[in-house]
């Protein structure tokens, strides 16, 4: 594991990363508008893989260029973020199968849960097409999978 101390922490199995709200994720009411949860979410997968050592300019230069891609997401907005909240998006890992990465993940206020995502991600070669993860990927994730819901 890589140390990287804005890129959040794991605790419980878990990728938890804070992030403050600003002015510029809100819409005209101050309310988080929809599509900045999505970021927020991006945020949370992308930090939790670096911190697994797998960073995406890493899988690009490698030589067998790799990417992700979401492939699907299904997202539950319980209750709206606020200008200058202070929130935590956690991921998990949940399972690999074949090229795909299933991927738990909640935004929280405290204890207060505002967002659920099931986010399903597929591995690419650069001509798009899928392929299971390189095998030193699969090794730096497979410690970190929860298993499935």
């Amino acid at each position: 594991m890589i140390d990287a101390p804005t890129a959040g922490r794991f605790e419980d199995g878990e990728h938890r990363l804070p992030v403050r709200v600003y002015y510029e994720d809100t819409d005209f009411t101050g309310l988080v508008y929809h599509g900045s949860y999505v970021r927020y979410f991006e945020r949370g997968r992308s930090d939790a893989l670096r911190l697994m050592g797998v960073g995406h300019a890493r899988l690009l230069d490698g030589d067998q260029p790799t990417a992700f891609v979401v492939s699907r997401m299904e997202l539950d907005f319980l209750k709206p973020a606020r200008i200058d909240d202070e929130l935590v998006v956690r991921t998990r890992y949940r399972a690999i199968k074949g090229p795909r990465l299933l991927i738990s993940q909640s935004i929280a206020r405290g204890a207060d849960v505002l967002c659920r995502a099931a986010v399903e991600a597929v591995c690419i070669h650069m001509d798009g097409r899928p392929r299971r993860p390189p095998p030193a990927l699969r090794d730096k994730v497979e410690p970190w999978l929860a298993g499935e819901p």
